[in-house]
């Protein structure tokens, strides 16, 4: 028996978004189907294409579209070659503030048949996603940046303790939810309050706070400079890291190195009412048109955006879905199936085909 569809809105971008986001469609499409269900794509224009055609990277149209949606997926943007009066502020950072996007969740773990720096790494690192030392997202009026004269520049952190007990929660959870009977459920506050004592200091302890309601998960705390060390040296002591903006897109990027490749890195970006999926890598467009960029950190963010949002709207289909494609990527890629960046020979399209078929197979 065939459900309803679900609507899920679709953000190519710019460089390798139209060859790795319908990757992610193709697979995700066959996901759904084998668990009984379609997925009405909702196209929007957005990035470059939406400059030529409305003058504007993130038009109206989309976002009263997205108005509308929980779920939508958001291809890479390559904003810095955008006509310069269109790069004040980068589409990404007008969908994380327009819908209240505050919690930014990127895995890195590596994948059999994927050569890896640190093989048993297997980490959440729960990023704060709305203020911090981001120019872009922590002034209502204005840029957090700014140069009182040619050669000074000065930059605003912002920390609430709202926001920062608002990010713990969602941490504390994830390490609740990802604790089984061999692992218990574990969390590393990562700051640098030793110096930053206000700022991240005030992180810290709303964290420490937040951590009394979750007294079956184990905390520690690291200084941002240790915990990047230690994620080299030991990265298998570590389960879910909750950290603040800067210090959780540096450490994310290294922890997805780590794992392989950014390549394989998925991400979600989220508030409790609407997910939007989108991979951490660039737009990468010296690859561009070629048929050779991976596919894999599309399709894990798909997956990730399928699962959070079933979990918010209470759909099993999109959960058992997200797992089928977890499955079908990590099946591929044990199978020495991968494209040239992971050493393979794979195009995208062949990566994805093998994928679905790994979805609708035995």
């Amino acid at each position: 028996m065939v459900s309803s569809p679900r609507r899920v809105g679709v953000l190519i971008g710019d460089g390798i978004g139209p060859e790795v986001v319908p990757a992610a469609m193709t697979v995700a499409d066959a996901a759904a189907a084998v668990e009984g269900f379609g997925i009405d794509w909702e196209e929007l224009p957005f990035g470059a294409a939406a400059i030529a055609s409305h003058d504007d990277a993130v038009p109206d149209a989309t976002l009263s579209a997205l108005d509308d949606l929980g779920l939508w997926i958001v291809g890479p943007h390559d904003s810095a070659s955008y006509p310069v009066e269109h790069r004040s502020r980068t589409p990404g950072a007008v969908l994380r503030t327009r819908y209240g996007l505050f919690a930014n969740l990127r895995p890195a773990k590596a994948f059999p048949g994927v050569p890896a720096t640190k093989p048993d790494i297997d980490v959440l690192i729960v990023r704060e996603n709305s203020e911090g030392l981001y120019a872009d997202r922590n002034m209502t009026v204005g840029s957090g940046e700014f140069m009182p004269t040619p050669d000074v520049a000065l930059a605003v952190g912002l920390v609430t303790r709202s926001a920062s007990e608002r990010i713990a929660r969602v941490a504390f959870e994830a390490a609740r939810d990802r604790a089984d009977s061999g692992r218990p459920a574990r969390l590393a506050i990562v700051h640098k309050a030793n110096v930053l004592r206000l700022t991240t200091g005030l992180f810290r302890d709303a964290c420490r706070e937040v951590g009394e309601e979750f007294p079956d998960v184990e905390v520690t705390e690291q200084h941002v400079d240790a915990m990047a060390a230690l994620l080299v040296r030991r990265p298998a002591d570590f389960d879910v890291i909750v950290t603040e903006n800067l210090f959780g897109d540096i450490l994310s990027d290294l922890a997805g190195e780590l794992a392989g490749s950014l390549g394989i890195a998925g991400s979600v970006n989220c508030s409790t009412t609407q997910v939007m999926a989108q991979a951490t890598h660039g737009a990468a467009p010296d690859i561009a048109g070629r048929g050779v960029a991976n596919p894999v950190a599309m399709i894990a963010s798909v997956a990730m955006g399928f699962r959070r949002y079933g979990l918010i709207a209470d759909d099993p289909g999109l959960i058992a879905a997200a797992d089928r494609m977890d499955s079908a990527v990590a099946g591929t890629l044990a199978a020495a199936i991968a494209t040239a960046d992971l050493g393979g020979t794979a195009s995208t399209t062949e990566f994805a085909a093998e994928a679905v078929r790994r979805v609708t197979g035995p």
